[in-house]
């Protein structure tokens, strides 16, 4: 009985082993070139799209770049965040955690659609899920970050429903260990995590996100011990007790306006605005991290486009467990 029992362990043990090192099939099917000869020009149409909705308002960029995330995080990269909620369902887009995903995120896609649908060709060949990730390196890029190749070939998925996405998106009081154990669900490193986070260098939040920071992080220090004093005091003057939550700040101070690596200088004098941004610096795991990239901003475009390609292959759905969504808000 105890060797079927250790027999039984081994085999388990190896099973799991196996399925940790089995590549995600449905991620090797997608390709930069994919259509290639299917809708040639979905890059260029989509682009400009993008670069319109940039010309129009800032917000295209953080507002992309987060719809894109939000969408990979739960049920992976197949658009089932920009599907709207029926009298029968609930959609992701309605759950707590989604309602301040900005507006103009969804109409971006939804135009793209429509631009790639207007021409004869492409008609009902390209997925929302692909036309949301070229819009996201699109707006990385026209807000000065790096280009890279958008990997092609996702389907939309069948399913969105509120009720998946509770505990899938990471809180801004989160930890080192618990940031590092949701992005490993996804097959993503703790420098995929580091390199990620700095989408916060474009993005806005709402006061409520972090207010327990400035006002009663705990009984001894009302004000969190690894925010900057000078920077506190700027955010309680921007965001005071009652205010209206409505109300959004910069996440970055500096160049909010700018896709860069001011982000980890930012870390380095204590101005993280989220716990889940300053404990990049002041944890010793992630901090020699933080300053490499500080300090080398080709160092951590490589790693940022290394980290995106990779946020790209999360659940993707191809063959029969997803198909192209005729219009981005509803399923087919």
């Amino acid at each position: 009985m105890g060797r079927l029992n250790l027999l039984m362990s081994v085999l388990l043990s190896i099973f799991s082993v196996s399925i940790v090192l089995m590549p995600n099939l449905a991620s090797a099917q997608l390709k930069t070139n994919y259509y290639a000869n299917i809708c040639p020009n979905v890059e260029s149409i989509v682009r400009n799209v993008v670069n319109q909705k940039f010309k129009q308002t800032f917000v295209t960029v953080p507002a992309v770049l987060r719809l894109f995330f939000h969408d990979c995080f739960v049920e992976g990269c197949d658009a089932s965040v920009i599907v709207s909620s029926t009298p029968g369902n609930t959609a992701e887009k309605d759950h707590s955690d989604n309602l301040s995903l900005a507006g103009d995120g969804f109409d971006t896609v939804i135009k793209a659609k429509a631009a790639v649908d207007s021409n004869l060709r492409c008609k009902n060949k390209v997925s929302c899920a692909d036309i949301l990730a070229l819009a996201t390196r699109d707006v990385i890029q026209l807000s000065g970050g790096p280009w890279y190749p958008v990997e092609l070939g996702r389907l939309d998925g069948f399913t969105s429903k509120a009720s998946n996405v509770e505990g899938k998106l990471p809180k801004p009081t989160f930890n080192l260990n618990q940031l590092n154990s949701m992005f490993a669900s996804h097959g993503l490193t703790q420098a995929d995590m580091i390199a990620l986070s700095a989408a916060h260098s474009v993005g806005f939040s709402h006061c409520g996100k972090f207010s327990n920071r400035i006002y009663n992080f705990s009984p001894k220090d009302p004000i969190d011990p690894t925010l900057n004093k000078q920077y506190a005091a700027q955010l309680q003057g921007m965001c005071p007790r009652n205010v209206d939550p409505r109300i959004a700040i910069n996440m970055d101070p500096k160049t909010p306006r700018t896709f860069d690596n001011n982000y980890y200088k930012n870390l380095q004098q204590g101005m993280g605005l989220f716990t889940s941004d300053q404990v990049l610096y002041t944890d010793k795991r992630s901090k020699g991290t933080v300053d490499l990239w500080a300090s080398n901003s080709k160092s951590f475009q490589n790693a940022f486009i290394t980290a995106m390609t990779k946020l790209g292959r999360v659940g993707v759905k191809t063959g029969r467990n997803g198909n192209i969504r005729f219009d981005c808000g509803r399923m087919n």
